[in-house]
């Protein structure tokens, strides 16, 4: 079922916005990881780790699921389909990658990380508030600039429906010219 011209237009708003606030979030997340691993003031740890707590707690799971949800309906309600372009298929992947990383990974190190730093320790490891951070920023880097190049051309499956839909259109040309 493709999407009408408005509502594809909507999802494409809403998929570009979300992706592009997840992007942001996740460049925020670092510039605080490092803040908390480069001051010297246990203060400023502290207000670091908790931030990222915050925002990992209230808008990164959203984000990420509106960034899925929304990729996923436009590539199905689209001619771009979910696997009939590589780059497509490459962002899909990634971005179920990260929302999976991002639930079993990033939010409980940041959690842990300010569990341990309210209790008035150290900051248990800089991994716990960098890693996470650091690997989304490329992923996400990495499929936007994906999104825009369109790199690869099609899968084998879409290269299948390119030659059938072709066929057609040439069948149906010979039979008006006839």
């Amino acid at each position: 079922m493709k999407l009408s011209r408005p509502a594809r237009r909507a999802h494409l708003v809403v998929h570009v916005a979300a992706s592009a606030c997840w992007l942001g979030l996740t460049l925020g997340l670092l510039a605080l990881g490092i803040t908390a691993t480069t001051t010297g003031s246990a203060v400023v740890v502290e207000a670091s780790v908790r931030a990222m707590k915050t925002f990992a707690d209230w808008l990164l799971l959203p984000l990420a699921f509106l960034t899925l949800l929304s990729g996923l309906v436009l590539s199905l309600g689209t001619h771009w389909g979910l696997a009939r372009h590589r780059w497509v298929y490459t962002k899909f992947w990634l971005t179920l990658a990260t929302v999976t990383a991002t639930v079993l990974a990033l939010r409980p190190a940041v959690g842990s990380a300010a569990a341990a730093v309210s209790a008035g320790e150290a900051l248990p490891d800089a991994g716990d508030v960098l890693f996470g951070p650091i690997v989304s920023l490329t992923a996400y880097l990495f499929m936007t600039a994906i999104s825009v190049l369109k790199p690869w051309g099609p899968t084998r499956r879409g290269q299948r429906i390119r030659t059938t839909l072709r066929k057609r259109v040439d069948a149906g040309a010979a039979g008006r010219t006839a």
